[in-house]
């Protein structure tokens, strides 16, 4: 073979190599085809969506949930202008197959608990979809809205992880992805080395409240954030999941705090002007807090809740032995480092 024939196979070789495609195992446990170079996402998943942005991949988003804007907040625009007109081709449980088909992606990515009919038919036409839980889960739960686990920390902390590894190799940002991960690990491991130092006798009764008296029980992220923050779910032992529970549930728990989430900035005034809940301690006694919007307590587990949210929390409950100026600095590294951008 001559040098020249030698050198042009080599040189076809190399570029057949560079639009080749590969394949990601999603949190279904589905292998999932993929260009080498995704340039083209439609994300119908918030918390894919935010974490998308913390990689700073937003440039790539194409397409997002209808829902986007209710389910992270009126403000979270400020953290991701390109958003404001974005097209929305379907949302959590749900896809418009014509406008999908009209953004051209390369990948859509969907939430866990998505219908199976909606990725049959993206498979159908050709359009590869990537399911994120950021769970790890029994093969029986990994499609679940509300799955049951043995372990809740566990399970969440690694599939944490998975999803994020994941959305980064998706998106070919691994190297940010992998950034992202060490800071939440190293922030864990801080906030352990805090609890270390003095002794939580007994834990503060909290209550997540949600609109329309909704809350979080067992086998969500909210429990791991409140237990490692020093507190105890007051609804973990009584329902499992997100679900509306009454107001004669809510006065039988007796929680001494409530924490509301940044997105339901309406639900203080609900619960104070809840006749049913006028003779509760924490109404009564005002002790009703809006957390920050970094706190996500949220059914999934986020970059932010985890680095920064359960810190806030363990501040909130245990001032004197917290340093604020300490946590505030954390806060801007984090928004400067993945967000690119100050926290106020």
């Amino acid at each position: 073979m001559s040098k020249f024939h030698s050198f042009a196979l080599a040189l076809a070789l190399c570029a057949s190599s560079l639009f080749a495609d590969r394949v990601v195992t999603d949190q279904l446990g589905r292998d999932v085809t993929l260009p080498d170079e995704v340039k083209r996402i439609v994300v119908l998943q918030h918390q894919s969506l935010n974490a998308l942005n913390e990689l700073n991949a937003l440039d790539k988003v194409v397409g997002v949930q209808e829902s986007w804007e209710k389910s992270l907040g009126k403000n979270y625009i400020r953290l991701a202008p390109s958003l404001k007109d974005m097209p929305t081709p379907g949302d959590l449980k749900v896809i418009n197959y014509e406008a999908v088909l009209k953004l051209k992606p390369d990948v859509v990515i969907v939430t866990n608990y998505i219908p199976q009919e909606y990725i049959d038919k993206m498979t159908e036409l050709k359009i590869p979809v990537v399911a994120v839980s950021f769970q790890r889960s029994d093969a029986a739960d990994k499609g679940k809205l509300n799955p049951t686990f043995k372990d809740d920390e566990a399970a969440y902390t690694e599939g944490f992880y998975d999803g994020i590894e994941l959305l980064g190799k998706v998106a070919n940002r691994e190297k940010e992805a992998a950034e992202l991960i060490s800071f939440v690990k190293t922030s864990q491991e801080q906030l352990k080395a805090k609890f270390s130092d003095f002794i939580v006798d007994k834990r503060p009764k909290i209550y997540m409240a949600n609109p329309d008296l909704t809350t979080y029980g067992s086998g969500k992220y909210t429990g791991i954030m409140f237990m490692r923050a020093g507190a105890q779910n007051v609804a973990a032992d009584s329902i499992k999941g997100y679900k509306q529970v009454s107001a004669e549930q809510i006065l039988a728990w007796a929680p001494q705090m409530i924490f509301v989430q940044d997105r339901y900035p309406q639900v203080p005034a609900e619960l104070k002007s809840n006749p049913q809940l006028a003779n509760l301690s924490a109404v009564k006694e005002d002790k009703i807090y809006m957390m920050p919007e970094y706190a996500k307590a949220w059914g999934y587990p986020t970059a932010e809740a985890m680095a920064l949210g359960e810190w806030w929390l363990a501040m909130k409950l245990y001032p004197k032995h917290f340093d604020e100026a300490e946590f505030n600095k954390k806060v801007e590294e984090f928004y400067q480092k993945f967000y690119r951008t100050s926290y106020k």
